[in-house]
């Protein structure tokens, strides 16, 4: 009850307040939607620029790492490019180390090439080279001997028989990944710190090909975060590098070190490139050379935060905008619907017989022109019942007095039918036919009819030619071609016989008896096109060119019913494209183009 209520007494004639609710309905649905578009599309770039961010980074230590696996291989090549040095390192892994520094003592001796004492000089200056490398390892094949070269440059020589260690199974295995230290080798080397990563190389003799040793390097992977101290502020989530088996080589939130990755498998069922799971948003990216991945995992909850910062952002933006867009056209609601009920308030008085109010708004928007022209209308009012109605009312009763005198039609067309049968009775067949065409004639110009068709307006110009006709007997002829289906066809009342009209008093020359006239109908597209052509005296250039400005100007009051008068109801009922068109020679006749529309007899009333 209490809505329906409140409908009554504030929207059912309240037009206002009904465009105000609209208003503010279209206003408050189109912010939600736009607000919502813009929360989902920029949480979605938000989301997508942390993964840009976050896969930028992991290029990096992708391309990075990647660097540091051609370093290590760089290393063994390097040496083989040196003669001297690969023969010296080649002897060194093959022999004691006793029997290759007695050996290096004596080719120095003998003259000879003294970079074949320079070998362990090389891989000192690698280590010093790259402060990323913990610790630079050659492990002998056939002595079961590890060389450790670290940070210090001091060389330690740790035997590894396999009765006592697991090293030769461990370099046996033929591997060229990027991995983790192995626990064997980490114990011989003296390097148990977690941030290690290892990059182990063969090394084989120049001259036979036969793998003669290993080469293994640890590289710190603290040295991962050079290349991500520029994004460290922007970076969200965790970068891990893994290897194959799950070994964490890398992981920037420090958790994982020293333990395989809980989640490999899931890590491995991950196609290249982005997916996403319950908790977050998971990047990965594989590396062929050192055959390790790469891999960024975002937690949803840290999308989230920014998600909310900006649904907050947009939430306050969007409440102070429907607040506004509804404040404001309340405010100019209010006031126009003020100023509409004074209108109206001051109509009723003036209906009420109070011909002295007036509306005091002197503004100059719309309601404003309707107040002042509703003064200046009741100061008109007053003037024309102080000085006009009275004399008003005399010329009504005297021109009803007029019309009560005026012959009846019924009696005139009873009148002209006895004079016709007088005629006939007499002989005078020719009269009786000129009578009861223009009976007809009269008929059907005063008759009022519903709908108007074209059959109707050809008729009356044939009962008219039909009166010249018999008027002129042998010195004037017609016709009239045109397609019987037009017959249904609405057109303007009088629009053709006034042509014919103009003819007979302008075009047709009584002296002669070849005078002719063709009336021709047909449909063009979405026009009725109708010419009317004689053979008749002509127009002059001058005159022509006078009557086509004459049809363009406006019809005066008084004027005689004529083509101006059918061109201008044309183009005033059915546009600029109907009307008349005049062409003429003198001494050879005139044509004139009607054009009208083509209604296919729809319903309406005649103009």
């Amino acid at each position: 009850m209490g809505f329906r209520k409140m409908y009554r007494n504030y929207l059912k004639n309240n037009l206002f307040m009904k465009l105000l609710l609209l208003f503010s309905l279209i206003t408050v649905i189109t912010i939600i939607s736009f607000s919502y578009f813009m929360y989902h599309s920029m949480s979605q770039a938000a989301i997508n620029r942390e993964l840009d961010i976050q896969k930028k980074a992991m290029t990096n230590v992708n391309n990075y790492l990647g660097g540091k696996y051609d370093s290590a291989q760089s290393i063994v090549f390097g040496l083989y490019r040196d003669s001297s040095l690969a023969a010296g390192i080649s002897f060194m892994l093959q022999h004691p180390f006793q029997e290759y520094v007695q050996h290096g003592l004596e080719q120095y001796n003998l003259g000879g090439n003294s970079t074949w004492n320079a070998g362990l000089q090389y891989f000192k200056n690698r280590v010093e080279d790259d402060e990323d490398i913990r610790s630079l390892m050659l492990y002998s094949v056939d002595q079961m001997t590890l060389y450790v070269l670290d940070r210090n440059r001091q060389l330690k020589i740790v035997p590894t028989n396999a009765a006592h260690s697991y090293i030769p199974e461990v370099m046996a295995l033929d591997s060229k990944s990027v991995t983790l230290p192995n626990i064997w080798v980490r114990e011989a080397a003296g390097q148990w710190d977690n941030h290690l990563y290892s990059i182990r190389t063969p090394i084989n003799d120049k001259q036979t090909l036969k793998n003669i040793g290993q080469q293994v390097v640890y590289f710190s992977s603290d040295g991962i975060w050079k290349i991500l101290l520029n994004d460290k502020e922007e970076l969200k989530g965790t970068i891990l590098v893994l290897s194959p088996d799950g070994g964490v080589l890398f992981d920037s939130s420090d958790q994982y070190y020293g333990k395989p990755y809980p989640f490999m498998d899931q890590v491995s069922s991950l196609y290249e490139n982005s997916g996403s799971n319950q908790s977050g948003y998971v990047t990965k990216l594989t590396q062929s050379k050192g055959d390790f991945i790469v891999v960024g995992i975002i937690p949803k909850n840290e999308l989230e935060a920014s998600s909310r910062r900006i649904g907050s952002t947009i939430f306050m933006i969007s409440s102070i905008c429907i607040f506004f867009a509804i404040l404001i056209p309340s405010l100019v609601v209010m006031n126009v619907s003020k100023r509409t009920n004074q209108i109206i308030r001051f109509t009723r008085k003036v209906k009420q017989g109070d011909l002295n109010a007036r509306i005091p708004d002197e503004r100059e928007d719309e309601l404003g022109q309707i107040s002042r022209s509703f003064n200046e209308m009741i100061e008109e009012l007053n003037q024309y019942i102080d000085r006009v109605y009275k004399a008003e009312i005399k010329q009504k009763h005297t021109e009803l007095t007029a019309l009560q005198a005026r012959v009846n039609p019924h009696f005139l067309y009873n009148t002209l039918e006895v004079i016709r049968m007088r005629a006939i009775s007499h002989g005078a067949h020719d009269v009786g036919e000129m009578i009861y065409s223009l009976s007809a004639l009269f008929r059907s110009l005063v008759q009022q009819k519903k709908i108007y068709t074209l059959k109707d307006e050809l008729e009356a110009c044939r009962l008219y030619l039909e009166l010249f006709q018999i008027r002129y007997k042998d010195k004037f002829t017609y016709s009239i071609e045109w397609d019987r289906k037009l017959a249904s066809t609405r057109i303007m009342k009088m629009s053709l016989q006034p042509v014919i009209e103009n003819y007979i008093v302008h075009g047709l020359r009584s002296e002669c008896t070849d005078n002719e006239l063709h009336i021709r109908v047909k449909q063009t597209e979405e026009f009725l096109h109708v010419q009317v052509e004689d053979n008749g005296n002509g127009i002059t250039p001058e005159r022509l060119s006078e009557l086509e400005s004459f049809l363009q100007a406006e019809e005066t009051e008084g004027e005689s019913f004529g083509l101006r008068s059918i061109n201008q109801r044309l183009k005033l009922l059915y546009g600029s494209r109907c009307g008349l068109k005049l062409s003429s020679e003198p001494g050879k006749g005139t044509v004139v183009d009607i054009w009208l529309p083509m209604d296919d007899g729809k319903e309406g009333y005649d103009v």
